[in-house]
């Protein structure tokens, strides 16, 4: 399992009571343990900002089940993202991450952690870019919600649309966009069954129900009335999607750059992140989604302004040939892509009225969040453009 520095530490190899502030750990009772470095360049917000989190029940719990939470070390919540909330923690003598979801009221099949440690528990075998998760707790009085703890994956990830820490030139682009569809292909390729996860998900009609699936979320987020474009989309979608069936393989369901950690001296991905979506289904969706967030120069201002990846550099591939790249590493026909298209591009809508909706709600008070309307309309207007051939 590639790391960027220093051996990999298992976390179940230290023998170590449970520790509270002020107190030391010890190695087979002898080696007293010091708090390791902070990891380099890791982002991380100010202690104490996030929600509140009751960090002494946390370690109880932990205790309980064989796992050390060193509260000498301060849990910091990682900067970026806008969903889960993500948890620098010490456990058992090294770095790993508290994962779990957002406060509030969650769209249904959203954030979930058991999922994600089911995956996370077994894919590891398969695929070494997956962090490997250790234990998760259902208990949502622990920490205010289901949490899972996983390893943590030292290196560099790329948010937003600037290529900060990798030089700003177009074979910096051609690198990682070969980088992303080379990582989506393996992901694709994992042998479900050979690591007990062929029970995920339910493949059948997987396009269909997806969109029906999305349809509705778009109904419980108030997207009706809040979008015009919504009616059109998802009547165009229930003429298309029925009938279509694909490949069944492992999806990551939200593959783009900022869910992959780089080691920018040899350019190569060590590690995936953000898999609470995983499930088995049509791999072309996932390429889709990929594609969703691929901004290029020529695009209306929302794909600009929802800057979720520096495609629209120079030296990025167009959409386009992303997908012809794809097709010609799997054999896959992309005969009917366009579906998969407006299909990601209307739930990249969906999924930012939902996120308007909590901030309407008063359950999050990010004032990013206060444009998310507007944006969610003008993603929603492309997906008809998308839908009408004027664009790939």
């Amino acid at each position: 399992m590639p790391e960027l520095s220093g051996p990999r530490v298992s976390l179940f190899n230290w023998k170590v009571k449970q520790i509270t502030t002020g107190a030391s750990a010890r190695f087979d009772g002898e080696k007293i343990l010091p708090i390791p470095a902070l990891p380099a360049a890791t982002a991380l917000q100010p202690a104490g900002l996030g929600p509140e989190i009751n960090w002494q029940g946390v370690a109880r719990r932990l205790a309980a089940h064989g796992v050390t939470l060193d509260l000498r070390f301060t849990p910091r919540r990682f900067a970026g993202g806008l969903a889960n909330l993500n948890f620098l923690v010490l456990v058992n003598g090294t770095w790993a991450v508290l994962r779990r979801p957002p406060s509030g009221r969650l769209p249904p099949g959203a954030h979930d952690m058991a999922r994600e440690h089911k995956i996370l528990s077994r894919l590891w075998q398969a695929l070494p870019l997956a962090p490997r998760s250790l234990h998760f707790c259902d208990d949502a009085s622990v920490a205010g919600a289901p949490f899972h703890i996983l390893e943590f994956r030292p290196g560099l990830i790329i948010r937003g649309d600037q290529l900060i820490g990798l030089p700003d030139t177009p074979e910096t682009s051609r690198r990682l966009a070969d980088l992303l569809v080379d990582t989506l292909v393996s992901i694709h390729s994992v042998d479900v069954t050979a690591i007990e996860l062929d029970s995920l998900g339910h493949p059948e009609a997987f396009v269909e129900r997806t969109s029906q699936r999305w349809i509705e979320r778009a109904r419980l987020a108030g997207t009706q009335s809040a979008s015009k474009s919504v009616g059109a989309v998802a009547k165009w979608l229930q003429s298309k999607t029925a009938g279509i069936s694909g490949a069944v393989t492992l999806l990551h369901n939200d593959f783009k750059l900022d869910n992959v950690v780089l080691d920018p001296r040899s350019f190569s991905a060590v590690g995936v992140l953000d898999w609470d979506m995983g499930t088995r289904g049509d791999p072309l969706l996932d390429l889709a989604t990929l594609l969703s967030y691929w901004t290029e120069p020529g695009d209306p201002p929302c794909m600009h302004r929802l800057a979720q990846m520096p495609t629209a550099k120079p030296g990025f591939p167009s959409r386009e040939a992303v997908a012809l790249a794809y097709a010609r590493r799997t054999g896959r026909s992309l005969g009917k892509f366009q579906v998969y298209r407006v299909l990601t591009v209307f739930k990249l809508g969906v999924v930012f009225h939902q996120l308007h909706a909590l901030y309407r709600a008063g359950e999050i008070n990010d004032p990013r969040y206060a444009q998310f309307g507007s944006l969610a309309d003008e993603i929603l207007e492309f997906a008809v453009d998308i839908a009408n051939g004027r664009v790939f």
